[in-house]
């Protein structure tokens, strides 16, 4: 969960996969009350979020659509605070010496950055009819700090409930790649390793969202092969994002009941 994401402000396996139990939690307010669509990307470092974003939303004001870029954690001061914990410039005393943040402690502030990145950003932009395109959200908090408790699946109801505010998004993008391919991109970017860029920890994280559907059970989640080419997979994202658009991929219809990879 890279630091370096900035807000901008003013596959193919076997066929996509879309998650769709929606009583299997208790849900904040969907986008859709909203007029406008919000869609996030998802997966782990070096997977390709940051990129794959700023060119959907590129290509949507190309088509005329107001579509805004952003990013967690944020711009805001909360977000802030969690970049430099990520850069390891923010750290704890213990007896020990010094250390990171915990695991519960990043949930808490990663939750925090969100619903004020929501209040500040996302629900104003959605109400002005936009499409929000975010680098990430709360389905990392619940890998991330999932992957990095001692306690494993036991933290997700933990991370479950300070998310529960969260508005849900429209649909939610995971970017697969094999964690050896995710590694070699963050080496070519030729800068320090942040907090959680341990190949060991990006492997567990790697098989934390291939099973993103369980993890936030009432979202439409899209699975896309992200060790294509880069326009293979931008081609990708941008079909099913226009096909939610479009209402083609609505809420309630055929494909938002089905599991699918694309």
């Amino acid at each position: 969960m890279s630091g370096r994401r900035r807000a901008s402000r003013p596959s193919r396996r076997a066929p996509g996969r879309v998650g769709a139990s929606r009583a299997a939690r208790p849900r904040a307010a969907s986008a859709q009350a909203a007029s406008g669509r919000f869609v996030v990307l998802e997966g782990i470092d070096g997977a390709g979020t940051t990129t794959q974003a700023r060119r959907l939303v590129d290509a949507l004001r190309e088509r005329g659509v107001d579509a805004r870029l952003t990013a967690e954690p944020s711009a805001g001061p909360v977000g802030s605070l969690i970049r430099l914990a990520l850069a390891r410039r923010v750290v704890v005393a213990d007896a020990a010496g010094s250390r990171p943040p915990g695991w519960a402690t990043l949930a808490l502030l990663f939750a925090a950055d969100r619903l004020d990145h929501v209040e500040q950003e996302i629900a104003p932009a959605l109400a002005a009819g936009a499409v929000v395109v975010c680098d990430r959200y709360d389905l990392s908090s619940l890998v991330y700090q999932s992957c990095t408790s001692p306690e494993g699946d036991g933290a997700l109801p933990f991370v479950r409930a300070v998310n529960a505010r969260a508005l849900r998004p429209d649909l939610v993008f995971v970017l697969d790649v094999p964690p050896a391919v995710a590694a070699g991109r963050r080496a070519a970017r030729g800068a320090p390793p942040e907090l959680f860029e341990r190949d060991s920890l990006q492997a567990r994280l790697a098989r934390g969202y291939a099973r993103a559907e369980e993890l936030v059970p009432g979202d439409r989640v899209v699975h896309v092969d992200g060790a294509q080419g880069v326009d293979e997979v931008f081609a990708r994202l941008l079909e099913a994002t226009l096909g939610v658009l479009s209402g083609a991929d609505g809420p309630g219809g055929g494909a938002a009941r089905r599991s699918r990879r694309r």
